[in-house]
This record gives C-alpha cells, structure tokens and sequence, in this order.
C-alpha cells in the first residue's frame, strides 16, 4: 500500500503545473493561451519575464528530484526500483497532469531534475549535452531531446542498468511530447533560439 501511495504522490507532485500557476500569479496571463500553449519554462520565457521562465525550470526539475528523494526515504529497501519508479511518476504527471485534464508539458526538465537526484553524474551528462546543443544548434527542442536520450546511455555506461532502463523509457515519452517539433526538425522550420517556438 505504501508503494502505491508514494506513486500517486509522485505523480500528483509532478502534476503541479508551476508555469501556469506562475504566470498566472504574476499577471503575465493564461500560459496555455500564449505561443504554444505549452506548460514548460521555454513557453514561459516567451512572456518576457525571465524570472518566470527560470522559476518554472528548477520547479519543473525539483517535482523529479524531490518524487526520488521521497522514495528513498520512505521506502528505502525498494532501492533503485523504488527510487526510478517515483521519478517516472512525477515526470508522467508533469506530461498528464490530471488538473490540466492530462495536457502537460514535454518532460525536459523533470526528466533532468531526476536524472540528478538518481545519480548526479547523469545528470550532469543530461546538462552537458542539453545546453551544449542549445548553445551550438540554437534549437532548444533538439537540445532537450538529445539531453533526455543521453540519460539512459549515461546510466548504463555509469553501472547503473535499471536507471538506464527506467530512463530509456522516459525519453522515448519526451520524444512523443516533442513529436510536432521532430516534424518541424524533419522540414526545416523549427525555430531557432530568440527567433520563434522552441521546445520544452
């Protein structure tokens, strides 16, 4: 029973839809109604307030590292199981949030927040890799992509195979979510970073 109730918890914590929430308190006004409607910190960012935008980020990040960090400490002799299991839960309620009748966000920065409370060097390779293909491609959909499919082949090079399969199973979620940016990606009109609709 505590098992379920730690996943349900994981979940509904994962559901908090901080950018709506944020830019709503704020004044800066209905984020599903401003550019692509989406819930993460890039569609935030694109009300101008930066502040948000970053706010909206580390919370997004923090729903993943606190489900993980819950696990452990409740249910510790579940190990790396119990501890994958409450990440993927609070990254499928950021993604299906029962509050927004399951219309989400991408999973980008929950699946880091994570990522860096199982094991923070793979975190640290998510980053890497996320921010340095911003940084060189100037696309921040592909960046988030390339950062969530790095994940898993950093846990299984790390020793750590059922993060890696936990992982390779949350990415495969981020790329569905990013499904309308891959086409765009395919035809050469996914806008750039400053210049249009991005990712996350």
């Amino acid at each position: 029973m505590t098992v379920y109730l730690l996943i349900a918890a994981a979940y509904l914590l994962g559901s908090i839809p901080f950018g709506v929430l944020l830019t709503r308190a704020f004044g800066a006004g209905d984020l599903r109604q401003i550019g692509s409607g989406n819930i993460g910190a890039t569609n935030v960012l694109r009300t101008g307030r930066k502040g948000l935008a970053a706010a909206t980020l580390i919370l997004d990040g923090a729903k993943g590292a606190v489900a993980v960090l819950l696990a452990r400490h409740f249910l510790p002799g579940l190990g790396d199981d119990g501890a994958m299991i409450a990440g993927a839960a609070a990254m499928i309620g950021h993604c299906y949030p029962v509050w927004l009748q399951f219309k989400g966000g991408k999973g980008v920065a929950t699946l880091l927040g994570l990522s860096l409370a199982l094991a923070w060097p793979i975190g640290l390779v998510f980053a890497i890799v996320w921010l340095g293909a911003v940084l060189l491609l100037r696309i921040s959909s592909l960046g988030g992509m390339l950062g969530a499919v790095a994940a898993p082949v950093a846990a299984l090079a790390l020793g750590h195979p059922t993060y890696a399969i936990g992982l390779a199973g949350l990415a495969v979620i981020v790329l569905w979510r990013h499904r309308e940016n891959i086409a765009r990606l395919r035809a050469g009109t996914e806008p750039r970073v400053g210049a249009g609709k991005s990712a996350e």
